[in-house]
């Protein structure tokens, strides 16, 4: 099948991987950049603050004073790293605090060197997500990160991103799909794919109540830890599969009415007939293969939802997730998003205003930069590898 023919069988709307979507242009999405010291995401990410965690202990492991007594740094929870900030240990308390200091210098290190490549340049804000957002030591990180880059002058805020990281990604596949979605149909079904989990969810648009989709929410959800299973790609495939049947099988029985429409959210750089160039080397097999899609594999499988054929687009994880953000965005116009993974996702945008009458787009400024395979490569020629949630 030629790619034209694939990108109008699997979308019926726009390509995957699209620099221009209905709310944003797409200015730059996973950058890939190195220093010194190797990939720069590596220095933010959640592997990163578990080095940095181990590190503070180390000391106190010698004297046989460690708080945290023989469990791995790795192993410890969020949750008990929460519990230390406001217990009374004041020792543990304090490794837990220096620790964060230590990753939110990081976090600005690696955000200064996004700020000064030119795709990043005029960012007003920038939301962080991911899972180690969801804590308690993860805002504080980001609060310090954004303190340090104003003592700097950057004129800059960094915001932990509104919804929660399981279900941004989803939340944001809405700003994949056309407008004309919303007015005939009130939810969708969506897809946020990672090198641990996969989850599929049922989304209301909440469209009546706010045509922006800031009330826009996951209803159902389910979630599968692929690592845990193994499966080859075709196995993968093959669940994921099912576990949307299954959702629009709930959604009919609940009511809603679902649009013909999946929205996905996938590591990687995506070419515009669904394929993977790069950026899915966490996934189970190769999703690289010239010779693997996977909306025209879902496709197959679900030809139609209800009465009408089955449309699907498919963007970058980090897009998506910071896509969830675009209603909350109107008062900028260029803004960011970092997810704080097993690497460090990163997508640049420029909100597409409209003109007050005549309804045309204003073009915007930097939007229209390429940011398929153009991304990791930038204009500075510096290169490396993004993580995945």
């Amino acid at each position: 099948m030629a790619t034209d023919e694939l990108v109008k069988t699997t979308t019926g709307i726009a390509h995957h991987g699209a620099e221009r979507l209905p709310s944003v242009d797409i200015d730059s999405f996973n950058i890939e950049m190195k220093d010194e010291d190797g990939f720069l995401g590596d220095r933010a990410s959640k592997g990163a603050f578990r080095e940095i965690l181990d590190r503070w202990r180390k000391p106190l492991r010698k004297s046989g004073e460690d708080p945290f007594g023989e469990e791995p740094s790795e192993n410890i929870s969020k949750k008990t790293l929460d519990a230390m900030l406001v217990g009374d240990d004041a020792e543990a308390t304090a490794v837990v605090h220096s620790a964060i200091e230590d990753f939110a210098q990081e976090l600005a290190y690696v955000t200064r060197r996004f700020l000064k490549t030119k795709a990043w340049a005029k960012t007003e804000r920038i939301v962080v997500g991911g899972g180690f957002r969801n804590s308690r030591l993860g805002e504080l990180a980001i609060a310090r990160a954004d303190i340090i880059l104003k003592s700097e002058d950057f004129k800059i805020d960094m915001v932990p991103i509104r919804a929660h990281p399981d279900e941004a990604g989803l939340i944001g596949a809405l700003h994949l799909a056309p407008s004309w979605i919303f007015e005939a149909y009130d939810s969708i079904v969506a897809v946020d794919i990672g090198g641990t989990n996969i989850r599929c969810g049922l989304v209301e648009t909440g469209w009546k109540k706010a045509k922006d989709l800031s009330k826009a929410k996951v209803v159902k959800s389910e979630l599968w830890r692929h690592a845990d299973d193994e499966p080859t790609r075709e196995g993968a495939v093959k669940r994921l599969t099912k576990m949307l049947k299954g959702l629009i099988t709930e959604a009919g029985n609940d009511g809603f009415k679902l649009a013909p429409f999946i929205g996905i959210a996938c590591p990687g750089v995506i070419n515009a007939d669904g394929s993977i160039e790069k950026g899915a080397q966490n996934l189970p097999g190769n999703w690289e293969s010239s010779k693997f899609n996977l909306p025209a594999s879902l496709i197959e499988g679900i030809p139609m939802i209800g009465e009408h054929d089955t449309a699907i687009l498919m963007h970058n994880d980090g897009v998506v997730q910071g896509l969830s953000e675009v209603p909350f965005m109107q008062d900028i116009d260029r803004w960011g998003v970092l997810t704080i993974g097993t690497g460090l996702g990163n997508a640049r945008f420029t909100n597409r205003h409209r003109d007050n009458g005549g309804g045309k787009d204003r073009d915007a400024g930097e939007g229209k930069k390429k940011a398929n395979k153009e991304n990791g490569k930038e204009n500075n020629k510096e290169t490396g590898k993004s993580g995945k949630d």
